[in-house]
């Protein structure tokens, strides 16, 4: 696996072909949507031993002060835990560094640096703050099919 992004002012070991890729799972409070996916790519680079090859990062725009209780209990619910995690801002730095930036319903003209030349998605996902917990597991399931998508693509460009 290979980045698919370079800065053409840099030579860093971040523009090789061995770097890993980077993606960033970005909304504006990192509470809800951003938090799930973010867990279920960490799933699946850990189910497809590419621990080495992807590195992950999430944030907000505005973080929130703690994850959504309701999405706490949603991802808890299939087995995975995030009642310890803290929404964080994502860093200019962070992003410019990432191959792709995945949005959860925000649009990403605030959210990529000018001049930079990754992969932007927009997932386009309802927030699921203060859901009944029926609709936040719609959004879960639908995040988690949305991060298998994203890893078997990138195992296919391979």
């Amino acid at each position: 696996m290979s980045r698919t992004n370079s800065d053409s002012d840099s030579d860093s070991e971040a523009d090789s072909d061995d770097a890993p890729i980077r993606i960033a799972l970005v909304c504006v409070q990192n509470a809800g949507r951003s938090q799930m996916a973010y867990a279920f790519a960490e799933r699946e680079r850990a189910a497809r031993g590419l621990e080495s090859a992807v590195d992950l990062v999430t944030g907000g725009t505005r973080p929130a002060d703690r994850v959504h209780p309701e999405v706490v209990d949603a991802m808890a619910a299939v087995g995975v835990d995030i009642g310890d995690r803290t929404p964080r801002e994502v860093t200019v730095e962070e992003l410019r560094a990432s191959d792709y930036v995945i949005t959860m319903g925000c649009s990403a003209d605030d959210v990529c640096p000018a001049g930079w030349a990754g992969d932007n998605r927009d997932w386009d996902l309802s927030d699921p703050d203060g859901e009944p917990l029926e609709e936040v597991a719609r959004i879960r399931d639908e995040i988690e099919k949305r991060v298998a998508a994203l890893f078997d693509e990138l195992e296919a460009a391979d």
